[in-house]
């Protein structure tokens, strides 16, 4: 490995002025708006800033936790001091996970730029380094922060307390005869180079070794023609399994050597088993595969409930950010909850409620900008309209104006169709979804949801779960021209008998989790003939109020399309999310099993067994070893013993659960005895 670099290589000018320091304004809000200053580390991997009065005191972060820099106005903070600010002036440094996004204002658009292209061109180049490369650098980060006094050394004292922050448990015998052979130049410390070498033979993984000596001619490396047969034995893979061995080789070999002769080392073939690539997802399945020329009623959508929510549903910030994280994740379907604001301006926030307010001019701005980042098959806006007609006509000019071509509305033929269009037949279009004008000759109400009524339990006046007791269905004053702009049409539900008779395509029902689940279990094959033929809206009830999730896959399992979720809140729920939409190309579209979309033969989810053709399979998972796993809290010197779950979900009779057993005090090799575990399950629909 090469130590880290004492400057950044070629010179660049944008990394000159950064490496050179900079006063930049760190803005919070409008009133706080405080000098610091900046600098570029040698190492060109982080950022030091102090106060404009501290004289020592700087703080640290990472370039690595740095994902995206945005110019100009990208946030609502740094839209609250436009007028004071030119935009060119501004950025966003946005950081992975949790942490908080850093709103930063240069005194010129030149040294804006300075910063913003050079820290670009550093994370560009982080992308781009090779897994051996990744490894090596993971490894000398924490080197850096054990080398308290900065000299480039540790010793073996400091080397057992690093190797604890990093989850390595050691035989201290052992451990010191490695720490003595790596120690070439017989100081009694390691540099950064040979604290590598040290960590690797500590960390050897003979599990890997044994499974890489099974496939290896020669018992030192892989020929290309051995790594074909791993391949085909182990990953299963058919025709070009050949041609793929040698890109593998080029890929993840380090030495030159063996790359020229064609062949792979177990280094290589560590890289490679612990890359993206050596994944268990199918990579057939990663790229857009599947049929794109279906209606909408057929594919599963990566939907967000109360998308301007970043925290709880009580009194957490509603931002565009929100917005902007949950269209990154290849979301289709976001929700606007319009109220009246001050000045004539509508205002996107949870009503009744102490969250904060957004301008809706804002949203649709971040929403036109974002909406086909990840992909160009259509966005749905779920709009909740609780304003009044003067401000509804504000609200359709802005979505006239800021969305322009990209807003579909919709045409006689389509209210005549008997299908919804395809993703492929309204790429790049945005859909809105919301009350519309039922007679115009009659009225200009619309009827109102069940999410409306949701919406308007906090004041007391509705119900949640049903429409007001003497049957009537409540009604809303509508501006035509926001009616004008709505291309589906949110409606009550009434019944499945309404559902096969009376409702069109272009009709959607939004119904709680609650609702869901009992309709699913009085009328499951009912519900899933309904999904066939119209969209339905499933969204969270209104007593998870810490924006927690309800299980996606019982609604799936009926055929539901659009199962909002809080996107803010990690957790079981959203890895069931992100793993079912990162198929077919993370387009935000799933097309949804066959069994789900036949109109000719009902299906009980509740009963896969009695359908025709039930075949159930069965399936084994060998468990080898993980590593460079996470510490579950801040203690230093504990180990984490690591184990592996496999959990199915699916169809209630598919549902199972296998884990292996852990070894004590194992953390960062997470050797697992090659467990094996089988499960059972019907094919699932």
């Amino acid at each position: 490995m090469e130590s880290p670099p004492k400057s950044c290589g070629h010179v660049d000018k944008n990394l000159e002025v950064m490496k050179a320091g900079m006063f930049l304004r760190k803005v919070k809000s409008r009133m706080w708006k405080r000098q610091r200053h900046y600098k570029l580390q040698e190492d060109c991997k982080t950022i030091a800033y102090k106060s404009s009065w501290a004289i020592h005191s700087y703080s640290t972060f990472s370039i690595g936790n740095v994902e995206a820099v945005r110019e100009g106005h990208q946030s609502e903070t740094l839209l609250s001091v436009a007028e004071e600010f030119p935009a060119d002036h501004c950025f966003t440094l946005v950081f992975r996970g949790r942490q908080g996004n850093m709103d930063l204002v240069a005194d010129s658009a030149e040294e804006a730029q300075a910063w913003i292209q050079g820290i670009r061109a550093l994370l560009e180049n982080m992308e781009n380094l090779d897994e051996s490369t990744k490894l090596d650098q993971w490894i000398s980060d924490w080197f850096l922060k054990a080398d308290k006094n900065k000299d480039g050394r540790i010793n073996f004292k400091e080397a057992k307390t690093l190797l604890k922050m990093m989850n390595v448990d050691m035989n201290e015998e052992h451990a010191s005869c490695l720490f003595k052979k790596a120690d070439q130049s017989q100081s009694g410390t390691l540099e950064d180079e040979e604290f590598v070498e040290f960590y690797k033979m500590l960390t050897q993984r003979n599990e890997v070794l044994e499974l890489f000596q099974e496939y290896s001619s020669d018992g030192q490396s892989l020929s290309q023609c051995d790594l074909e047969e791993f391949l085909r034995e182990e990953q299963l893979e058919g025709e070009g399994s050949y041609e793929h061995a040698l890109q593998l080789i080029e890929c993840y070999e380090p030495s030159d050597t063996a790359r020229n002769n064609h062949s792979m080392s177990i280094d290589g073939f560590l890289m490679y088993l612990t890359s993206p690539e050596g994944s268990i997802f199918n990579p057939d399945r990663k790229g857009l595969f599947q049929d794109m020329n279906q209606p909408l009623t057929q594919y599963y959508i990566s939907s967000s409930h109360n998308t301007y929510l970043m925290e709880d549903q009580l009194k957490g910030p509603s931002s565009v950010e929100a917005y902007i994280q949950a269209l990154k994740r290849g979301c289709k379907c976001v929700e606007v909850d319009c109220w009246n604001g001050a000045n004539g301006e509508p205002v996107v926030y949870h009503g009744h409620t102490l969250t904060s307010k957004i301008l809706l001019k804002d949203v649709i701005s971040t929403v036109a900008q974002y909406a086909f980042k990840v992909s160009e098959y259509p966005l749905i806006v779920s709009i909740e309209n609780h304003c009044s007609i003067e401000q509804q006509e504000v609200m359709a000019r802005h979505f006239r104006e800021i969305l322009g071509d990209m807003l579909l509305i919709s045409t006689a033929d389509d209210r005549t169709s008997n299908e919804l269009p395809s993703p492929q037949a309204l790429q790049r279009k945005i859909l809105l979804k919301g009350k519309t004008i039922e007679n115009e000759s009659e009225s200009l109400t619309g009827e109102v949801s069940d999410e409306d009524e949701a919406a308007e339990m906090n004041k007391g006046s509705l119900s949640s779960e049903s429409p007001p007791k003497d049957g009537k269905i409540l009604k809303q004053k509508l501006c035509k021209e926001l009616s004008d702009l709505v291309f589906s049409k949110s409606v009550h539900f009434h019944s499945f008998e309404h559902s096969r008779t009376s409702a069109k395509p272009y009709e959607m029902s939004s119904l709680s989790e609650s609702k869901t689940r009992k309709y699913s279990k009085e009328a499951g094959p009912d519900f899933v003939l309904h999904n066939t033929r119209q969209l339905t809206r499933i969204y969270p009830s209104g007593m998870r109020t810490d924006s927690s999730n309800y299980c996606p896959q019982d609604m799936w399992n009926i055929g539901c399309q659009i199962v909002a979720l809080n996107f803010q809140t990690a957790g079981m729920e959203m890895d069931l999310n992100d793993g079912l939409f990162s198929q077919n190309g993370h387009c935000g579209y799933v097309l949804k099993p066959e069994i789900l979309r036949n109109r000719e033969r009902l299906f009980d989810p509740d009963k896969p067994q009695e359908r025709e053709g039930y075949n159930p399979l069965h399936f084994s998972v060998k468990v080898i070893s993980g590593q460079q796993l996470p510490k579950l809290n801040k203690k230093e010197w504990s180990i984490v013993d690591p184990f592996v779950r496999v959990e199915i979900y699916g169809v209630s009779l598919d549902q199972a659960k296998q884990e292996t057993k852990y070894i004590e005090n194992n953390g960062n090799r997470g050797y697992m005895s090659n467990q094996r575990r089988s499960m059972t399950g019907s094919r699932p629909p």
